[in-house]
């Protein structure tokens, strides 16, 4: 029998190397086709977003499959949300009424965006412009704001979602709070003045808490998110963080948000997040109102130390003359042109409301009568009558 000729050993190993490099080649073109084809559809398939009226100016948002600047999760997110009397702006109407967003209409920078002056349709307002990238926080104002309506809550006109999110509010034209208790060209605010703000801004903290529908929590209560009008009333804006809770629960757990200086402890520490976070940010803001200072205070100013007004309001609770420490941390801007009783009271109610345990914190429905009775009345209460 004839013997067969032997293939070299060096030939198998080239032809291996070979089969091998050609299945890496065919393995990477199939797969570059695929990933090709896969982004081509996803960017054909961009939905629009168009209003749908019904019988009493409520919209529903409805997706479309056009093409439009807006991206596909923000379009399935706006899927289903219910409008309640709010216009759905143009960009190039907002472009317009702002020359194309120019500095001169800047009125104020946030965590999420810019907020500009314009004039839309007659009326005054302030449109917050904000990335895609912040379509959580978008979608969680525009969801509060369409479902709540009160006095002393900043009122929603509209939205766009074209280019980047839009948020159109209307304008309050007396800045915030903090730029009122701190900032060096306003006037100083009369102890009243800031009594009224107090109640003002409780009343709409317990309608979201209390009366609205679903139950909210705010969850950035500060004195920079507490706006002015012309007749120093308060409004609470800036709804991006807040979070929904289901009626009847205790708390839920959720990652952290918020300001420093304003977060409750078992928020900070734990993730718990109740109505009693909001209250425990409020205790803060009637600490800035007695002392106009800000929400951390340094204790230092060569090591940097700081500490939160909380707690330096709580170390002049535990002083010997806690009268005198009390008055030692009151707004020198108020002279003596102020009733120490009724500071002295408001403290003692900030202090409750910045209690470790939010178990032993007020109620906003609680905060809301004390402060009523405070502000209507010079007849003496004890703050644990209201917890």
């Amino acid at each position: 029998m004839p013997l067969e000729p032997e293939i070299p050993g060096g030939l198998i190993t080239v032809i291996s190397i070979a089969s091998i490099a050609l299945a890496i080649f065919v393995v990477a073109c199939v797969c570059f086709v695929f990933c090709r084809r896969k982004k081509v559809a996803k960017e054909s398939s961009v939905p629009n977003v168009q209003m749908i009226e019904s019988g009493h100016g409520v919209g529903t948002v409805e997706i479309t499959s056009e093409s439009a600047p807006v991206s596909a999760s923000v379009s399935q997110k706006l899927e289903g949300i219910t409008v309640a009397k709010s216009v759905k702006f143009t960009h190039e109407e907002l472009a317009t009424a702002t020359n194309n967003f120019h500095i001169s209409y800047k009125i104020g920078q946030g965590g999420f965006g810019s907020v500009y002056y314009a004039e839309l349709r007659g009326e005054k307002a302030a449109i917050k412009k904000m990335s895609m990238q912040a379509s959580k926080e978008f979608f969680a104002e525009l969801k509060v704001l369409t479902h709540v309506n009160h006095v002393n809550l900043v009122r929603l006109i509209g939205y766009c979602v074209e280019g980047s999110l839009f948020l159109v509010y209307e304008y309050i034209d007396n800045g915030n709070l903090s730029q009122h208790l701190r900032g060096r060209e306003t006037e100083t605010l009369p102890w009243l003045g800031r009594l009224q703000i107090a109640l003002d801004s409780a009343r709409g903290l317990e309608y979201i808490h209390d009366h609205a529908v679903p139950v909210y929590i705010h969850r950035d209560i500060k004195s920079a998110n507490i706006l002015i009008d012309k007749n120093f009333r308060a409004k609470v804006a800036d709804f991006g963080l807040t979070k929904l809770i289901e009626v009847g629960s205790a708390s839920l757990q959720t990652r952290l948000m918020g300001t420093f200086g304003y977060v409750a402890p078992e928020y900070a520490q734990y993730g718990k997040v109740s109505p009693k976070i909001d209250v425990y940010a409020f205790g803060v803001v009637l600490f800035e109102l007695i002392s106009a200072k800000e929400a951390i205070v340094k204790t230092n100013e060569v090591t940097t130390e700081s500490k939160g007004l909380a707690a330096v309001f709580e170390d002049a609770f535990s002083q010997p003359d806690q009268a005198e420490a009390l008055r030692k941390l009151v707004d020198l801007r108020l002279g003596n042109d102020y009733p120490f009783d009724s500071v002295s009271k408001v403290a003692h109610l900030a202090k409750a409301c910045t209690n470790e345990n939010p178990q032993s914190r007020p109620s906003m429905r609680s905060i809301v009568v004390a402060l009523t009775t405070l502000s209507s009345s010079s007849e003496d209460w004890n703050i644990g009558a209201f917890c």
